[in-house]
């Protein structure tokens, strides 16, 4: 293997660590917002935490029908999903060594929820005209995940 590939791949304890820190600042993401949004429905006139003014207003967002995109709070998707990438994560660096199947599965199921994110994005941006500063860390979070799991799938995840 050339230092050029090397220094392409990124190393399995690297990769462990991207993974549990997002799958940690994505799980306590989504479940502030699941706690807020519980709090909103058991009270129509609570202001959650993240209201700073009209346009950081995390009320305005969770009130709108995107929402709940599926029929139920979408933070709950969150719940799930960076549990399980959490999961994998601290598995990577307790040294857990997986299939290349198990990546390309991974990788698909970030790209979906990639796509489900820019979709909620838009909306928020563009037809709620109002940001939450805990959708935007989940946002940031699936981009620094995405981006991991296409060097993963092309490149590999190393043997450092």
């Amino acid at each position: 293997m050339t230092a050029l590939s090397q220094a392409s791949q990124i190393s399995h304890r690297a990769l462990g660590w991207i993974l549990t820190v997002c799958g940690a600042v994505g799980l306590t993401a989504a479940g502030i917002l699941s706690i807020e949004k519980y709090r909103l429905l058991t009270n129509p006139f609570y202001a959650p935490s993240c209201n700073v003014n009209a346009a950081i207003n995390c009320g305005t967002v969770m009130q709108s029908d995107q929402a709940a995109a599926f029929g139920f709070p979408n933070p709950y998707i969150g719940l799930v999903g960076f549990a399980v990438v959490l999961t994998i994560g601290v598995g990577v660096l307790s040294g857990a060594r997986f299939s290349r199947w198990f990546w390309w599965g991974l990788a698909t199921g970030v790209a979906a929820g990639l796509a489900f994110v820019g979709w909620l994005a838009v909306q928020s941006i563009v037809v709620i005209e109002a940001l939450c500063p805990y959708c935007m860390a989940v946002w940031a979070v699936m981009l620094v995940l995405a981006g991991t799991m296409i060097r993963v799938v092309v490149r590999g995840p190393g043997v450092s």
